[in-house]
């Protein structure tokens, strides 16, 4: 039954990972760390859902609007998809260096939140009951 809980659990991670890269704003941007503080998961976890995304959720999803901490492009993404990052980026007004780095951070960085109170595999757990 583990094992389930953890499946479980981890299908609602990953709606919510969704529903909250949804939610920013053109012209903004977050950091995986953010979003997982918010929800009160690792950092990896936020990455791994949206590096798994579908073909039709990654093209309805502004995914390129999370990068990594220190408000700098993913160094591990693979070279065409950080192009693509890139120039969607650059589309909506975000300036990167040379280095992956977004200009003027503070002004496009967009707050997920506090961090909330969840605890996913009770969660799980109670949905299983």
């Amino acid at each position: 039954m583990a094992a389930r809980g953890k499946s479980v659990a981890f299908a609602r991670i990953r709606a919510e990972v969704i529903r909250l890269v949804a939610l920013i704003p053109e012209g903004k941007f977050t950091t995986y760390g953010s979003i997982a503080i918010h929800m009160n998961v690792m950092a990896r976890h936020v990455a791994t859902v949206l590096s798994r995304l579908t073909p039709e959720e990654s093209a309805a999803l502004p995914w390129h609007r999370v990068v990594s901490a220190e408000a700098r492009l993913s160094p591990n993404m693979d070279a065409a998809l950080s192009r693509k990052q890139r120039r969607r980026l650059n589309a909506e007004g975000l300036r990167i260096s040379k280095d992956g780095y977004i200009q003027s951070a503070d002004t496009h960085f967009h707050n997920m939140g506090v961090r909330r109170n969840i605890r996913w595999s009770d969660v799980a757990d109670a949905d299983a009951e």
